[in-house]
């Protein structure tokens, strides 16, 4: 990993939820899990790209290998980077103990990961993003195109903001009294976390910043206000 200058963000300090935390990982893959279908959200998304058994992929954000772990027999390889060491390293151990040996891992983000092979069919990268600032969005997503070959698919999960600001208290409100009344307690602390202390952005920002880091949209989806998922390809 290349020396950074002293003025560029820091992504390694901790933002939000503290996942350096091994427990905090171990909660976060629990709650996660009863919440999603993490081999469906992988077929989709494979669906999605048309990822392929040939195709080298990028996980940025990699987790504790929601995706990764479901992807890795659909395509030739995965670089999984994360900045946190105790996600990095649950991911391993799942791929290890399923005897997967197609996955490279790298403790790094989207600032100070150096992709030191040809570029990628697919990079993928499913709430990560939000932990940086929209300059350094910018920044990353600029790196991200010039890992990616021509024409390769970029496709970006995350918590992005779609509702009407001038009601910005009431949706917020709404979203954690929904998460309050299924009776997931530990959730709700994440998203007041994440309200007060990430770095979620307004949908028509993240458009434009694709669009300026030199990605063409293939489609996008907004749901509830709070989540979009981006399907882009490098132009």
């Amino acid at each position: 990993m290349a020396k950074t200058p002293k003025w560029q963000y820091d992504e390694f300090k901790h933002c939000g939820v503290d996942f350096s935390n091994p427990a905090e990982v171990e909660s976060y893959e629990e709650t996660h899990r009863q919440m999603r279908d993490f081999k469906k959200e992988t077929q989709d998304i494979v669906k999605a790209v048309g990822i392929s058994g040939k195709d080298t992929i990028i996980d940025f954000g990699c987790g504790t290998g929601a995706f990764t772990f479901n992807a890795a027999d659909k395509c030739r390889k995965i670089y999984a980077v994360d900045v946190s060491k105790a996600m990095l390293n649950f991911c391993k151990k799942k791929c290890r103990k399923a005897k997967i040996e197609n996955v490279e891992f790298f403790r790094a983000g989207f600032l100070t990961y150096e992709h030191n092979a040809k570029p990628v069919d697919a990079i993928v990268t499913k709430l990560a993003l939000h932990h940086l600032p929209d300059f350094w969005k910018l920044v990353a997503l600029r790196r991200l195109a010039a890992m990616i070959k021509k024409g390769g698919k970029l496709y970006l999960s995350d918590i992005v903001y779609s509702f009407d600001i001038k009601n910005y208290e009431k949706s917020v409100q709404r979203w954690i009294r929904k998460t309050v009344d299924k009776g997931d307690l530990d959730f709700k602390r994440r998203i007041e976390v994440h309200i007060g202390q990430e770095f979620s952005t307004m949908d028509w920002i993240m458009e434009k910043l694709f669009e300026t880091a030199g990605f063409k949209i293939i489609k996008r989806d907004y749901k509830e206000g709070f989540f979009a998922n981006y399907l882009y390809h490098k132009i």
